[in-house]
């Protein structure tokens, strides 16, 4: 049997409708391998195709001489239960851990020393309470800008989610008409949207602007603490996630890509890799929506051209290695300058002299592909504009990160692009973070549309839901 059991092997599955089955699962981010995970929990026998020599997807990490460097700096929040649980699931809570209590430095360099640094922190008080002091004092808006920006989010509280129309607005032209300022856009709106949806307010649509806001800062308390891996991703995504899948009796194949996807005459399914073609029961298309179009059999979709109208949106990462320790914080945000989150990343990366800070841009669409030389020569400055510690330190190493495609581009109407895990095709199904997952491309939506994937899956081969699987439902 594909669980390990000694026992005979059950009646076909044209008898037995809770026979062991089969499954490939295309693609081994972080979709992919929460698809693999959970059917192989409910007994389906998985094999696990990346085209990649690692697992992770877009969350990954590399060698540069003795650091291990992370291809960008990911975070995910308390509300983010979907990822929480997997994190759980390949035993990897304990380095990744959250907040005790939302608290982000926020410094201006455009004001005078001694008034640059506010703060975004939550009190243990109910919403909307919770962020009201917080509010209340932020120096980077005027007394009116932060009044009217709690009109606004008592608006955004009452929107639903459900309304199809939300996809239609951008959310820069919401918040203008509900009274926000450019100097709040930037300073607030934009400093939590960029990052959870990799574009600006007005690229932004509305639907899933006010996802994040409702879920991440109106929804619990809690809900919007920040946690990050305090050990390279591939240690988590990767490492970890193997020895997972090795334990629950998934075959897990790397640097293996599929070719074709096709139906057989008796309605199970064949995947072509090189040398080999496997055949099975299901498979999940947990691969970017280009390749997943690619690799669509005829009418599985009503639409497949949709796919490819997705857009996708890019992120810079910044790396520079100074010869000494110039950042207190774990981590802060920017205003008045290019630079939008830095990260401390040296004790994840093994550094053992100095200090490793890694800059996340998001919506990096006008620098993406600018030279490294060019680079050095705007950030450099402005770390020295943020951080005074910079200032007399030498920078040891300078290198970027680019991710032309991070995630797709939430414009307005991508919703209606976006597909659900089921397919027109019995026993297809599609999971990544463009699926519908009502969230942005985030680690969060990546494991959800593993969830929705594999739930399909189960309920058209008959297997139950594993209680456990289900469980961050229940906590969201």
């Amino acid at each position: 049997m594909s669980d390990g059991s000694p026992h005979p092997a059950p009646a076909p599955a044209a008898t037995s409708p809770t026979a062991a089955r089969s499954a490939v699962v295309v693609g081994g981010g972080l979709a992919g391998t929460t698809a693999a995970l959970a059917l192989a929990d409910a007994g389906v026998r998985v094999t696990l195709l990346e085209g990649r020599p690692r697992l992770g997807g877009l969350a990954f990490s590399f060698q540069r001489g003795e650091l291990t460097v992370d291809n960008g700096q990911h975070v995910y929040l308390r509300c983010c239960t979907a990822y929480r649980w997997f994190l759980d699931r390949i035993q990897g809570t304990a380095l990744a851990p959250l907040q005790d209590r939302l608290d982000v430095p926020v410094v201006d360099v455009a004001k005078p020393v001694g008034r640059r640094l506010g703060r975004l922190r939550r009190d243990p008080l109910p919403v909307p309470l919770h962020l009201g002091r917080s509010l209340a004092a932020y120096p980077h808006l005027s007394l009116a800008e932060r009044a009217a920006v709690g009109r606004a989010a008592l608006a955004l509280k009452g929107l639903d989610l459900a309304d199809p129309t939300l996809d239609t607005q951008d959310f820069g032209s919401w918040l203008a008409a509900h009274g926000q300022s450019a100097r709040a856009i930037e300073a607030l709106w934009d400093l939590v949207g960029v990052a959870t949806l990799n574009a600006v307010a007005g690229d932004a649509s509305l639907g899933l602007a006010a996802m994040v806001f409702k879920t991440g800062l109106l929804s619990d308390p809690g809900a919007a603490d920040i946690g990050w891996a305090r050990v390279p991703l591939g240690e988590l995504h990767d490492r970890l996630a193997r020895k997972a899948l090795d334990s629950a009796g998934v075959r897990t194949e790397v640097r293996t890509r599929v070719t074709s996807v096709s139906t057989h005459d008796n309605g199970g399914w064949s995947v072509r890799v090189p040398g080999e073609t496997l055949s099975a029961d299901a498979v999940v298309l947990a691969v970017p929506q280009r390749e997943a179009h690619d690799l669509l059999p005829p009418g599985a979709l009503d639409a497949p051209e949709r796919l490819l109208e997705i857009g996708t949106a890019p992120i810079l990462n910044v790396h520079v290695v100074y010869d000494r320790k110039v950042l207190a914080r774990p981590f802060l945000t920017a205003l008045g300058t290019p630079v939008q989150w830095v990260f401390d990343r040296t004790d994840a990366s093994g550094l053992r002299t100095g200090q490793y800070l890694a800059l996340s841009q998001s919506a990096a669409q006008d620098e993406i592909d600018t030279p490294v030389a060019e680079l050095r020569e705007r950030y450099l400055p402005e770390l020295e504009r943020l951080i005074p510690g910079t200032r007399a330190a030498e920078v040891k190493d300078f290198f970027v990160t680019r991710e032309r495609t991070a995630t797709f581009a939430p414009t307005p109407g991508v919703g209606r692009l976006r597909p659900g895990a089921r397919t027109k095709a019995p026993g297809l199904y599609l999971a990544g973070a463009w699926t519908a997952t009502g969230w942005p491309a985030t680690m969060e939506s990546a494991v959800r549309s593993g969830v929705s994937a594999a739930d399909a899956v189960l309920g058209t081969l008959g297997r139950p839901r594993p209680r456990h699987l289900f469980a961050f439902e229940e906590a969201a």
